[in-house]
This record gives structure tokens, sequence and C-alpha cells, in this order.
């Protein structure tokens, strides 16, 4: 299983806690993750990435294993941590203003 942490406000939108677990079966990659995470919680659609193109909303960033993962291709797989479900792909919202 894969471990997502969501930001309070996707939290409250798909009625969950911080953690979501995940199944991915095939490589573990951003897509194959948020896929899942869309499938499992359909509240989240379009939430994180866009809904057609499936690139990734600009005040959204992922990170792992303390790594910024955001600009990384969709398809790359993600660290072995995060497929072994030792370390949590976290998804982030950006923080703008001044």
């Amino acid at each position: 299983m894969i471990q997502v942490v969501l930001p309070r406000n996707l939290q409250i939108l798909a009625g969950v806690g911080r953690v979501v677990e995940v199944r991915v079966s095939g490589p573990v990659t951003q897509r194959t993750v948020l896929d899942a995470l869309e499938t499992d919680h359909p509240a989240l659609l379009g939430t994180v990435r866009d809904a057609v193109s499936k690139q990734r909303r600009p005040m959204i960033r992922f990170f792992a294993c303390e790594e910024d993962l955001s600009n990384e291709p969709l398809d790359a797989p993600l660290p072995d941590e995060v497929a072994s479900g030792k370390e949590p792909l976290l998804i982030i919202g950006a923080i703008a203003g001044g």
C-alpha cells in the first residue's frame, strides 16, 4: 500500500484523515498513485491535477523522501521507500502571498 499525506482542505473534501492508503498495481509513479487516489476518492478529481491534461495544479507540490518531486515526469518511478510503503508521498498546497 502506498501512503499519501493530504493537506487539510483535501482531507475535508474527500472526507478522510491526513494519511490515505492506495493500492497501485504496476509501476509506482505520480500518475499511478494519483489515478488510484482519484479512483478511491472521486471528490478529489480535478483538485490535485487537471482532470483533462493530468498535469499538476500550479499551487500543488509533491514531496517524498525530503525531495521536491513536483517537476518530475508523471511517469518517473517514485522512490523505492514510497513504493514499499515506508515513506509517504506528500501533497502540499503551496503558500503564496506577500
